[in-house]
Order: structure tokens, then C-alpha cells, then sequence
């Protein structure tokens, strides 16, 4: 009988999460005293309670877009906001009426849209999420105009630039996952988001 075999950590296969993980801590760990982790049942944002300590930012279970739709929330985020546990957004569960969906659709489209640059970073399929699979009326909510404005901003921000922490972390993902294309060199089409 031999010798027991050893496994050296740094050997194991790196999961999609863990490289998204790595990036992030590479771009802000310790420029913005932020961490993203997974693992939580629903995402979350959890500033720091005090200086020194780091503010957290969950992401659902080990879902690879849960964590690029967080970051794209935290990459818009003021600094206000990320004084706020969850940067101050409400959250209406599954269910909303009519007006609690535009609400939402309002506040969203912005992070979908960075979420959809943050995908391509990975070559990874970005999916719309309206969020909202139960209207009470027994149907899907129409998400044709919400789709519109993810295009429409993605497009805006071609022209205008990426936020500046968005860009770095583009930039980072690109590098990560082999993709090194620019943004502005990017194609989107609305059929990506049927």
C-alpha cells in the first residue's frame, strides 16, 4: 500500500464563479473593500459595519449570471447606495402588480443591460429576466418594452462608454475569459433577447 496521495489545491479545476470571484477581488478588494461570494439563497448587499471590514456582495447559490447581474448592480451604484444594505432598492417578490412591475422594470433594465456586456465578456448567454413568471392573471407579462430599453441602453452606452467601474470589470473578464474585445466593438441585436 502506498503512500497517501496528496492534492495540491492549486491544481483543481477553477469553476466559472470562482474566475468571476477572482476578478472582481483583482479589480476591488482592495481599491473599494468589496467582496463578492456566493452561496446565499437570494443576492444580497451587505456594507461594511464598520471602517476596516469589507462590504459583501451574494450572489445566489453558484449561479454564474446571479453574479454578474450583482456586480452590474453594484457597478451602478453611487456611493450613497453602497452605504445601503441592498443599496436601498425594495423587492417585491414574485406575484407584482402591473405597477410594481413598471417600478421594476424601471430600476433594472440599466443592470440587465450591463449584465449583457458582462456576459459577452465570458461568451456567456445573457437571458432577460423580468423577474415577475406569476401576474396573478394566469399570464406572462409582456416584457417586449422592458426589452427595448435593455437594448436601447446597451446601445447608449456603446456610444457614451461604460461606467467606470463596469469598464474595469469588463476589461477584467475579457482578460479572464479570452474574449479581449472592446466594447464598442460589441454587436447586439434585439433577437439576442428573445
Amino acid at each position: 500500500m502506498g503512500a497517501p496521495v496528496s492534492i495540491d489545491q492549486d491544481l483543481q479545476p477553477v469553476s466559472a464563479v470562482q474566475r468571476l470571484e477572482r476578478v472582481f477581488s483583482d479589480c476591488f478588494a482592495s481599491l473599494l473593500q468589496t467582496r463578492l461570494e456566493g452561496g446565499a439563497t437570494e443576492p444580497f448587499y451587505q456594507p461594511a459595519s464598520r471602517a476596516g471590514e469589507f462590504h459583501l456582495l451574494f450572489y445566489r447559490d453558484d449561479y454564474f449570471a446571479s453574479a454578474l447581474h450583482e456586480v452590474a448592480h453594484w457597478c451602478i451604484a453611487g456611493r450613497e447606495r453602497r452605504q445601503q444594505v441592498d443599496f436601498g432598492y425594495w423587492y417585491a417578490p414574485d406575484g407584482r402588480s402591473a405597477e410594481q412591475q413598471q417600478a421594476f422594470e424601471a430600476v433594472e433594465y440599466k443592470p440587465q443591460a450591463l449584465e449583457w456586456y458582462f456576459s459577452k465578456a465570458c461568451a456567456h448567454r445573457f437571458k432577460v429576466s423580468a423577474d415577475n413568471l406569476d401576474t396573478g392573471e394566469g399570464e406572462l407579462p409582456d416584457t417586449g418594452g422592458f426589452r427595448r430599453k435593455i437594448y436601447q441602453q446597451a446601445l447608449y452606452w456603446q456610444c457614451a462608454g461604460l461606467p467606470q467601474r463596469a469598464s474595469a470589470f469588463f476589461e477584467g473578464l475579457c482578460g479572464e475569459f479570452g474574449t479581449s474585445i472592446a466594447p464598442g466593438d460589441l454587436q447586439f441585436t434585439m433577437a439576442e433577447l428573445d
